[in-house]
Formats: structure tokens, C-alpha cells, sequence
């Protein structure tokens, strides 16, 4: 595992952005795992700002999100087609059929999930999976559990993980309590792996992730099988790795 330690949100922000757009300029047609909520936002920012200035171009890359609330519609101000239309997709020269995220009002999840799997294995999985941590080790909406779950699939989201989302909703009450995400076998898939992490709050699921057990009980820490997984974080998430003596 490569790791950058960056001074701030800002700085790792830019650094995950030069790497998606590295990646980009390398391989115009490349297939992106994005991911959505704070972490990835200031990445998002900056390509926004890239792409206006002529630095990268989306038109030829395809897209494949994480995960999305089940029961709230593409339109929803908290939905996540929703953040992505507002932080990245309406501000670039991606094309929208060459865009997918969840479907969180399917009505038939288990034929959804299958479809889902299916078209990540068409395009030969993602060329980089973008993904943030959870403070419970969580990556996608894959949450702590007694096995990794391999496929996308529905989940109940962890009483953590609703706490930590109901800041983005009127009330707790209303964060829905379940997810789809894609499953493990997809992200293990992609051919790189770039994992951000900003705050204190993340260090105890950095340092479990990168030097814990390989364990379902913290989702993370299989990221250690992958063979080029690159972690930009802040020098608070990485805390608890430098207080351990790990070199970053």
C-alpha cells in the first residue's frame, strides 16, 4: 500500500485529484469507481476546476458509483445521483448513459443487484475505485459483518453509520436504513484502489484497515489483499499509524 500524508482536507483533496486525473490523461476511456459524502468532495472540486481550465476531459470516461439510499429517488437532495450530478456530472463533459449509480427505488433489488454486477464485469471491472472509510471500517455501504459480502447487495445500515449521515437530514428519523452497495468482489476488483481519509474521527478505521486483521469486522482492513491500493490522508486520520510507528 502506497501512502501519501497530506497537511489538510484541501491537500489531500488535490492529491486525490491529480491521481483521478492522472489516471484520466493516461487512459481517456477509463471506467472510474466513484464514491460520494465528504471525503471525496474536494477531490471532486478540483477536477470540476481542472476541466474548466482544459487540464482533463470526461467525455470518453465511464462511471460506476459505490452505492445509493434505498427509497430515495435520483432527485432527492440527499440521494447520491443527486451529489453527483452536483459535485462532478453537471460541471463536466461526461456523458450521462455513460454514468451509473444504484437504482434506490428499484422494485426488484435482487434482479437490480445481479444487473449491477453484471455490467461492472462488462466493462472488465473499474481501471480505479475511488473509495472514502467509514469511522467502522465501512467502505462502500459494505458495514461490519461475520463474512465480506461479494456481490452487490441490499444493506441494513449500522446504527454508526445512521448517526453519521444524520447530519445531511432534517431529523435522524429520516436517513433511510438501507442501502445498496456494490459488494467486495467488485471493489477487490477494480485494478487500483485509492481510499481517502480525512479526520481524526477516521484514524481508529485507518490504522485498523492497514495494520489490523484481514476481518469482515472491519471492511476495510481486506483492502490489505489488493495488490495497488494508494491512501491519501490527512495527518489527523493518520494519527493513530504514526503514533504506532508506521512509516508514512
Amino acid at each position: 500500500m502506497q501512502i501519501y500524508r497530506e497537511k489538510d482536507y484541501d491537500a489531500l483533496s488535490r492529491r486525490a485529484a491529480s491521481i483521478i486525473a492522472g489516471e484520466i490523461i493516461h487512459n481517456p476511456a477509463c471506467v472510474l469507481g466513484l464514491a460520494t459524502g465528504s471525503s471525496p468532495e474536494g477531490a471532486y472540486r478540483y477536477l470540476v476546476d481542472w476541466y474548466k481550465k482544459g487540464f482533463v476531459s470526461f467525455k470518453d470516461v465511464r462511471s460506476v458509483n459505490l452505492d445509493e439510499y434505498v427509497g430515495l429517488a435520483p432527485d432527492h437532495d440527499q440521494s447520491y445521483r443527486y451529489f453527483m450530478q452536483s459535485n462532478l456530472f453537471d460541471h463536466v463533459d461526461i456523458l450521462p448513459e455513460h454514468t451509473r449509480v444504484p437504482d434506490g427505488l428499484t422494485r426488484d433489488p435482487g434482479a437490480f443487484c445481479a444487473e449491477y454486477d453484471a455490467y461492472i464485469r462488462s466493462l472488465g471491472y473499474v481501471d480505479m475505485q475511488l473509495l472514502g472509510i467509514g469511522r467502522n471500517g465501512h467502505i462502500g455501504f459494505n458495514e461490519p459483518d461475520d463474512h465480506f459480502v461479494k456481490e452487490t447487495h441490499v444493506v441494513d445500515l449500522a446504527e454508526s453509520t445512521i448517526d453519521a449521515n444524520s447530519r445531511f437530514f432534517a431529523t435522524r428519523d429520516d436517513v433511510p436504513k438501507q442501502a445498496i452497495s456494490m459488494g467486495i468482489g467488485a471493489i477487490m476488483g477494480a485494478k487500483k484502489v485509492l481510499l481517502v481519509a480525512s479526520g481524526e474521527e477516521k484514524a481508529d478505521a485507518v490504522y485498523h484497515s492497514v495494520c489490523g486483521s484481514i476481518t469482515p469486522k472491519c471492511p476495510g482492513s481486506i483492502l490489505q489483499l489488493h495488490k495497488n491500493v494508494v491512501l491519501v490522508a490527512d495527518e489527523a486520520a493518520l494519527s493513530k499509524l504514526t503514533a504506532a510507528g508506521v512509516e508514512v
